[in-house]
């Protein structure tokens, strides 16, 4: 209380650090807590499938899914599987009951064998018999609230898809945001027996289809990596063996692994998962900035408390001479501590709570503070003051315990030569972690800006997607010119997948060898396209000619990227076109050749991409490029339009430009927290600062007396304290720059297309630091040049 000023500033800077701990704890909390709520969790694994090259073994593909007929074939091969569940992500639903109809994300369909697996909230139904029956369905809460009001859903029949016509039986509460799946609504797996697309001998027999979640539960202590050891067998002995004409075995071209349940969210990047993960490397650099924040914060408490130690040097001195140890005034002294680190610790919880809302719109998590309030948290918590405040406080209590009280009464007291120097370090640590997190927060916004920037090798600009529905597959040609009738409209095209997802869907090709089709082994990605998809995309032809309506066959022929063709063989673009190609069960010609673009996001290659003409059922968007002169006259067009073809599928659309902002969403996240947490540790790092500068100029204050009287500038006695400061701030940035680059370099090594990391921003975030110290110091230095030297001489 005597020293109000002083110990406000160490109580606020460690209630900000230990603010910024508590935060990215729980943060760290929820991301490790993964699908541990599940009973029995650590002995649940995924199946996942594994495609290579069966010559050079080098891995094309690794899905977090599998085929059909995989789980049932391991559940009666390998006996010490003791449960097993199916689920199959069907994305975007089409929901009416009645007169309400909406798209319904996240549907999937899940066998009866969920509920042992998985644990799952039933609040209506039976969830031994919910999903046992075809055409059966289970609502989230939330959706049978949005649709049945207060009614009870239970019998209910609703309409999916305009296709099935589905009964009520059950309802549950929404997984745990702590989940890696989040079904919206569960459809009955022996539904899709009933169905054109499967069937029950299509889903025995298709081993093609990798769409399939499949767990299994496994006795405890199980040899996994013995059990994997198995699976190559398996797969010879189940799988067709093709034309017999191949040396190889079906397992040299696939494999499948077991993931353990509670590392999908964090370790699990496969080329398919059913949401998007997270990253272990993402809870490893955020509990760096919590720990270089609290060390920040503890920094300051030491600066702050050996600096006002002159304060306190007589009541030191007196205190030994009627007989205190120095064992007693360490205690003391690191008593203080721990009741002030006690004190902060209670502010951050509230702090926390109040900031808790901004970190779940920043890291887009939902995050609570009772995640806190479990015993094993609040344990550890209750143990963190004393461990602080014994780390902050026991230099000082060892440096104030150490005075002569000879010296302090006479007044000869004065704190210097090794102590500044240990401070110096102190404030040296302070600002190189500074400088870490600036550079860190300027490269990872580079690299943003570079995505977002680059030529992706196509138009992206006023292009909306649309979900294609099968309904359409014979008035779309009438749709299509309906649109086009507007003048807002410039091209309307249909795919298999869309720019910014994720090319996944390959066969298997062959080119000519002579005079015959040989088999290639490349791994060749495949879209299906209509004659439109390269023009709405503005997509460049480099060689040959697009697809078109006029040649019948067109039906049978292909296009390839560039990167493509180079892998083939083609030396030039030109060479390729007339080529006869081969790809899935399809023979036919080359009739073109088009630009590498960036279909996926810059952590992925551009890879070998070839488009096939549409074939049934494979369209699953719709692209369509507008003027971008008149966008809600062209939406409202667009929504009518869509109404009048396709009444009883609800009306949907994105912009590309929204798509785009998605795939890098988790980076734009990573880069605003950052931004937070710099400029906080830089705040408390400049509390430090404050302590120190103070501290110095204190011990000059009779120089910088004499150097006035002499006729010393206000300006020239500014820049004579603000030097040594500044030597501290060019000593962090040396140690701070090399760490940065090791840092960043290694984030960056996570995109296929990166930045070079300039030097220019090494350079800005060192004179970014000296500017920030230099105004702090300076705020010192003009108060002690300014002042009269009289205060300061008179005792002389």
């Amino acid at each position: 209380m005597k020293y109000k000023f002083i110990s406000f500033i160490n109580i606020f800077g460690l209630t900000v650090g230990l603010t910024c701990c508590l935060l990215i704890l729980t943060y760290i909390i929820h991301e490790l807590s993964y699908d541990k709520y599940n009973n029995n969790s650590e002995n649940i694994y995924r199946v996942t499938r594994i495609f290579n090259n069966p010559e050079t073994k080098a891995v094309s593909l690794h899905l977090g899914t599998v085929a059909p007929p995989f789980g049932p074939l391991l559940k009666n091969d390998f006996k010490q599987i003791q449960k097993m569940t199916v689920l199959l992500p069907n994305g975007n639903i089409a929901f009416r009951y009645e007169d309400k109809l909406f798209y319904e994300n996240d549907c999937y369909f899940a066998d009866e064998y969920l509920f042992d697996v998985f644990k799952v909230d039933v609040v209506k139904g039976n969830p031994k018999t919910a999903l046992v029956d075809p055409y059966s369905v289970m609502l989230k809460e939330d959706i049978a609230k949005k649709y049945f009001g207060n009614e009870d859903p239970i019998n209910k029949m609703i309409r999916l898809d305009n296709q099935l016509n589905c009964k009520v039986t059950g309802v549950y509460k929404a997984f745990p945001s702590n989940s890696h799946v989040h079904p919206s609504i569960m459809i009955s797996f022996n539904t899709l027996k009933d169905t054109t697309v499967y069937g029950e001998e299509n889903l025995r027999t298709n081993w093609g289809n990798n769409s399939f979640l499949t767990y299994m539960v496994l006795p405890e202590n199980t040899n996994i990596k013995s059990l994997e050891s198995q699976f190559p067998a398996f797969i010879n002995r189940h799988m067709p063996k093709g034309d017999g004409n191949s040396r190889f075995k079906q397992s040299d071209g696939t494999s499948l692994t077991l993931q353990k349940l509670t590392d999908i969210h964090l370790r699990s990047h496969l080329d398919y998962e059913a949401e998007e993960n997270g990253d272990i490397k993402r809870v490893y650099i955020f509990s760096a900035i919590a720990l270089f924040i609290l060390l920040i914060a503890c920094i300051n408490y030491m600066n702050l408390s050996t600096a006002r130690s002159t304060l306190r040097a007589r009541e030191i001195g007196v205190r030994k001479v009627v007989g205190a140890q120095r064992k007693e005034l360490i205690s003391q002294f690191l008593i203080e501590s721990i009741l002030i680190s006690f004190v902060a610790i209670i502010l951050a919880f509230a702090l926390t709570a109040l900031f808790l809302p901004w970190l779940n719109q920043a890291s887009g998590q939902n995050l609570t503070i009772q995640m806190l309030l479990k015993w094993q948290i609040l344990l550890p918590l209750a143990i963190v003051p004393f461990v602080i405040g014994t780390v902050s406080g026991i230099y000082p209590a060892i440096f104030l315990s150490s005075f002569r009280p000879v010296m302090v009464l006479k007044g000869l007291f004065k704190a210097g030569g090794a102590n500044i120097s240990f401070r110096q370090v102190l404030v040296t640590a302070q600002f190189a972690i500074s400088i870490i997190l600036i550079v860190s927060t300027a490269i990872v916004f580079k690299q943003l800006k570079y995505m977002q920037n680059t030529n992706l090798g196509f138009d992206r600009d006023h292009i909306i997607t649309m979900p294609y529905s099968n309904g359409l597959n014979n008035t779309y040609e009438a749709f299509r010119n309906e649109l086009l009738s507007n003048s807002n409209f410039k091209n309307v095209g249909r795919s298999s997948r869309i720019p910014t997802g994720r090319l996944l869907d390959a066969m298997g090709s062959r080119v000519r060898r002579g005079d015959t089709l040989a088999p290639a082994t490349l791994d060749i990605k495949f879209v299906a396209a209509d004659k439109d998809f390269i023009n709405t995309y503005g997509v460049k032809v480099l060689a040959g000619r697009g697809f078109s309506g006029v040649y019948s066959t067109d039906s049978t022929s292909f296009m390839i990227n560039d990167a493509a063709a180079r892998l083939l063989g083609f030396k030039q673009n030109q060479d390729a076109v007339g080529q006869q190609f081969g790809y899935g069960g399809t023979n036919g010609e080359l009739i073109g050749v088009f630009n590498d673009f960036h279909f996926e996001s810059m952590h992925q290659k551009i890879v070998a991409l070839v488009l096939i003409p549409s074939r049934g059922g494979f369209f699953g968007r719709i692209s369509v490029k507008i003027s971008g002169t008149d966008i809600p006259g062209a939406l409202a067009h667009l929504e009518k339009t869509w109404k009048k073809f396709q009444p009883e599928i609800p009306y949907s659309y994105t912009f590309m430009d929204e798509n785009f902002e998605r795939i890098y969403q988790s980076e734009q996240r990573q880069g605003s927290i950052f931004t937070i947490f710099a400029f906080i540790a830089i705040f408390i790092a400049c509390l430090g600062l404050l302590g120190l500068s103070a501290f110095a100029i204190s011990q000059r204050l009779k120089e910088i007396g004499i150097r006035k009287v002499l006729g010393a500038s206000t300006g020239s006695i500014v820049g004579l304290l603000s030097k040594d400061f500044l030597k501290l701030v060019i000593l962090a940035a040396i140690i701070a720059f090399p760490v940065a680059w090791y840092a960043m370099r290694s984030w960056l090594n996570d995109f296929a297309y990166r930045i070079n990391i300039p030097w220019w921003i090494f350079l800005l975030a060192g004179i970014v630091a000296a500017g920030i110290a230099l105004l702090t110091v300076s705020l010192q230095a003009v108060r002690a040049a300014t002042a009269n030297p009289v205060k300061s001489l008179r005792t002389e």
